[in-house]
């Protein structure tokens, strides 16, 4: 069900203004639900996903050139290395809101998941 938010004035305000905006909160609280009523132009993408996180990795600039409306990225945690291609795009551009990032609020501690699966190949 959704249950409009006071959050989503700031959202809109704020996704007029700055290119990335990003919403951080416990998993199964709505984040996704009100992001995809918000920006229904956005086109979304989860990261939970194992064959879109796959492509996110293998390619990250033609994975983030797929839209010209700008993109939800759901539990952006689990492909962290995006962030420094996302802030070199937004760098050479002016396009207010172009990325909604979303992610659980232990970003850090999925990062060192990460680096633990990474360094004894598990991947």
């Amino acid at each position: 069900m959704f249950i409009p938010r006071e959050i989503y004035k700031d959202l809109s305000e704020s996704s007029a203004s700055f290119p990335v905006i990003t919403i951080t909160g416990p998993r199964q609280s709505g984040k996704t639900t009100m992001l995809k009523n918000i920006f229904p132009e956005k086109k979304y993408y989860s990261l939970e996903d194992p064959d879109v996180r796959l492509i996110a990795l293998a390619d990250p600039r033609t994975f983030l050139d797929q839209s010209d409306t700008g993109m939800i990225i759901d539990e952006i945690q689990r492909v962290p290395e995006l962030v420094s291609y996302i802030q070199g795009i937004v760098d050479n551009m002016n396009k207010p809101g172009y990325y909604i990032l979303s992610g659980s609020q232990q970003l850090e501690l999925s990062q060192t998941k990460r680096t633990i699966i990474r360094k004894y190949g598990c991947y």
